[in-house]
Parts: C-alpha cells; structure tokens; sequence
C-alpha cells in the first residue's frame, strides 16, 4: 500500500547523507519534496499542510544530536510526526462495564464491512470473548447470506431474523433497526460478551443512509461505532469521513483493503482531519489477515523501518510452541536436524501467512521490493510436496537418495530430479548450519572453530591483517625449524608470543594476572580423534 510514499521518503533522506549540517535550504528542499511525495499519494492537503510544517518548524529549530547525521536527525523528526499524525498511540476497544458491549459497524457499501465483522469476531473469540454477529444490513442482495457464511467460518454465531434482499430487483423490506434492537436482548439473554451489527452502506453519502445509521445508533446505544472505510479511496475518503462523522458520530476508524496496491493517503488523512483514532486494519480476504492498527508501527513501516514487533507478535500466536520445544532440545542433545524437522518448521513458517508480506516487516526490506515482489511463495507447497512424497527412512536419512528414489520422488510430487536434487543441498547446508549451532560450531562456546574452513572468520586467509601463525589441531606440519624463526621474529617486532595451547595467539599472562593452570581446560579428545 505504501510502497510509493517509501520509495520517494527514502529517496529524500538518501540525499542528506554526509552533510555536516542542516543549512535552510536542506531543510526547504526536504520539505518540498516530502510534501510532494504525501500529495502524490493522495494525502488530504489540510493533512499534507499540517504535517509539513511541523516537520519544518522541528527541523529549523533542532539541534543535531551529537550521535546522528542531519539525514538520520531528519528522519527521526518525520518519524516522530508521522506517529502524531496516524493517532499517537494505539487505543484499546472500548469495553462497556456490565452486559454485552455493543459495536456497530457504518460505511460505504464495497468497503469491507460484513468481511471485516467477520474478522473482528474471530480476533475477539481468540481473546476469549462470544461474540454475536448480527444481519442489520437488509437491502443490499445476499448482504444476510454473505454474513453467515463469514460467520460460520468464523466459528461465530449470526443473528438474522430478516432474510433481507436475494435479488436486485427486490424491494427493501424488513426493519433493520428492529433487527437490531432485538439482537440486543438476544445477546444479553444468551449471554453474548459482544455485539457487533453489520449496518447497510451505499454507493455514495445520502440522506436516507444517514438517517438509518442514526437511527440504528440510537436503539442499541453502541460502546464503539466504526467507521469502515476503503484505503483505496484516496482523497474522497476526507469528505465520507467528515459525513459520517456528522451524522453518526462515530468512535474509531477500520483501514480495509491495505494489501492493495493504492497510495495509501486514506490512512494519513482520516485521522488527521477528523480526529477520530483508527483502530484496526484489515489486510487481505483471510479472517487472520487482521490486525491492530499501530502508528507507531505503520510509521515504521512507511519510512522502511519495518515492524519487528509485528511479526514477532504473529510467529507467537502460530508458532506451535510444543514443536519449538521439541526443537530446542533436540539440537541441545545434539541430534542430527532431519527432513521432517525441515517440513515442520516450514510449515509453521507457512501458517504465518504471506512469506512477501512477512519480508517487507524486516527493515530496509524496500530496498528489495523488486526481489520480493518475484519471489514465488509456491515453491514452499513444491518443497512440502517433495518430502512428504519421501518415505520415513529417506526422511531421516538423505544420504539414501540414489537416483531410482529421487525418480520416484519427482514422480509421486509432480517435480524433477532437478528440484530433488535442489532441496538435498539446500537441506544439507541448513543441517550443517544447525550443526554448528547445537554442537559449539557457533558462538556458543567457540567449541567448533577448528571445524571452520579458512576465510570464514576474520583472521583466516582473506583476511589481509597480519595474525598470529596457526597451530593446526590434527597432527604436526610444516617445518618446526621455520615455524620457531617466525616466532622470533615476531617476538623482536614487539608481538607476544602466541601463549602455549592457545589457538588464538592468546598472549602470556603479565605479572599481575594469575598464572594459567592449563589443567583448568575441557577436554580435547572430541576435535584431536582422527
């Protein structure tokens, strides 16, 4: 949704780069094009105006931070107001003391509303809540029938006492503020915790959608009344948002359709212009393509700054945290990482959803948009499909694959022995790298270094400094005579000696530190077996 606004922000910091200091014009030219950039986006121009001067009258009046470059100072100001001006911070859903709380949902008809209830009762059923979804929309046709199929995906129950419209050539019939003035008390005497009413939308702002949604409003006396709109919308966003906002008074704002590829100016104008918090944002058609609306986090991932926290968050509620157990153990034990372990945790990496969408969380992701825009997500299914058509054995034990099993395979998964071959390697180099984490290949310990090829590390061939000679663990080469003169050498070039057994060129210890047992050490035996 962003990736234009991204592009053309990073573009204008890029600039400031190496300057030792904001001169007038710096700070005018970063402005212009920071406000070219929000229009060309379809930011509102009130908005646009607002957020443009703030930026100005902070970068004019801000000392340089002693740690940061003008462009890294810039950035840190445009960050800030960004912030400011998509809420501030997160606000909660407003949850009313005793009975049921009441949500009411208002908006344009195609905006997302009856997807997004459905969205909205799952998350709130996984927070443990019961919601009740209720048809008050009954005269757009199937608008009744989309929301219980939503519903039932959901896990939900539906309140639909009114069929509504089936065809467009129907008249409206049915009482939608009846249907929801009953749902209420249907709600409180099946002990519903939440009740969210779908309301009908429109084409366009009208006096008879106006009136419904008021008069909805004043028979259930909603906690929060949610203004459903279309990122996509661009600046006429402003002028709905205003109208609903007059006739409704509505609570808390929903971002819809941000996996779109609009401009984005919806969500910076909205909020700024009416003053209404967005609450939540919905992300795709899936029900857990839903989530939290942070503004801390968008500005994050507007200037490509990424959103960790959102992804951890994510990885914690898919994750299967038996199966992380299982894992952490069994590269403590040391066990070797097999192909089954491999399907499982690609799996679970599946489960969190759009590999693409995960990418661009990581920052400075927008730097390889082209990259992630091409990857092909289905080559985690073709990888699924490859190991699942292999047998328990050949699973466990790869080295198994000759070539009549890999044929067979290729076969039973509709790849090539190519492909087979491909993800041999590519899981060979992964069980090498767990290798080197579980059994001290890695930082843990530094058991594994001597395992370590040379050049992997600094200090090994490609490395251009000048070291200390190695001392091969395996056996003793090289000329003893040759290896004993370098050692003077150095020693006369002011060098320590590499200190005896030290695989490092640890230098001896001074008068003041203790004496170094050696006896103190762990055994060797695991790297000096032949």
């Amino acid at each position: 949704m962003f990736a234009s606004l991204s592009d053309r922000l990073t573009a204008t910091f890029r600039t400031l780069r190496g300057k030792g200091r904001l001169t007038d014009a710096d700070i005018d030219g970063t402005v212009l094009e920071i406000r070219r950039a929000l229009l060309d986006a379809d930011v509102a121009l009130p908005a646009v105006t607002t957020f443009t001067e703030r930026i100005r009258a902070r970068a004019v009046g801000a000392e340089v931070s002693r740690s940061l470059n003008p462009g890294q100072q810039v950035v840190k100001i445009v960050h800030e107001e960004l912030i400011e001006i998509l809420g501030g911070s997160a606000r909660p859903l407003r949850v009313a003391k005793t009975g049921p709380t009441v949500i009411m949902l208002a908006g344009l008809q195609g905006a997302g509303k009856t997807t997004f209830a459905g969205k909205l009762a799952y998350h709130l059923k996984a927070l443990g809540h019961t919601p009740l979804l209720v048809a008050a929309d009954l005269q757009r046709p199937n608008a009744v029938t989309q929301l219980e199929v939503v519903a039932e995906r959901a896990g939900v129950p539906v309140f639909a006492p009114e069929p509504g419209v089936t065809r467009e050539d129907e008249k409206v019939r049915g009482n939608p503020v009846k249907v929801a003035g009953n749902a209420i008390k249907e709600a409180t005497r099946r002990q519903h915790s939440v009740v969210i009413v779908d309301t009908a939308g429109r084409l366009g702002v009208d006096r008879e959608l106006m009136k419904q949604a008021s008069d909805i409003r004043k028979a259930i006396d909603p906690d929060e009344v949610l203004f459903v709109i279309d990122a996509m919308i661009g600046q006429d966003a402003v002028a709905t948002a205003q109208a609903f906002q007059a006739g409704v008074a509505m609570t808390g704002v929903v971002l819809t359709k941000l996996d779109g590829d609009a401009r984005g100016g919806a969500a910076l104008s909205v909020r700024e212009v009416t003053g209404v918090p967005i609450l939540y944002a919905s992300t795709g058609e899936k029900l857990d393509e839903f989530e939290v609306f942070h503004p801390e986090r968008m500005a994050g991932r507007i200037l490509d700054m990424g959103d960790v926290l959102s992804l951890i968050e994510k990885a914690e509620a898919t994750f299967d945290q038996a199966e992380a157990q299982r894992m952490a153990d069994k590269m403590s034990k040391g066990e070797d990482f097999t192909l089954t372990d491999f399907l499982s945790q690609m799996q679970q990496l599946k489960n969190m959803g759009s590999m693409k969408k995960m990418l661009t969380m990581l920052p400075g992701m927008g730097q390889m948009r082209d990259q992630i825009d091409n990857l092909d997500e289905a080559e985690l299914t073709r990888t699924e499909a490859i190991i699942q058509s292999m047998t328990p054995l050949e699973r466990d034990n790869p080295k198994v694959l000759n070539g009549s099993r890999r044929s067979r395979i290729a076969a039973g998964s509709g790849t090539s022995v190519a492909q087979i071959n491909a993800l041999v390697k590519r899981f060979e180099d992964a069980q090498r790298m767990m290798k080197a984490m579980a059994g001290g290949g890695g930082m843990p310990g530094l058991g594994g270094l001597p395992t370590m090829a040379p050049g992997a590390m600094p200090g090994g061939k490609k490395s251009k400094g000048k070291q200390a000679p190695q001392r091969k663990v395996k056996g003793k080469s090289g000329n003893p005579a040759k290896r004993a003169a370098q050692e003077r050498a150095l020693r006369e070039h002011g060098a320590p000696a590499p200190a005896s057994g030290s695989a490092f060129g640890l230098g001896r210890p001074t008068s003041d530190e203790p004496e170094f047992d050696p006896s103190q050490l762990p055994s060797l035996d695991k790297y000096l077996r032949g």
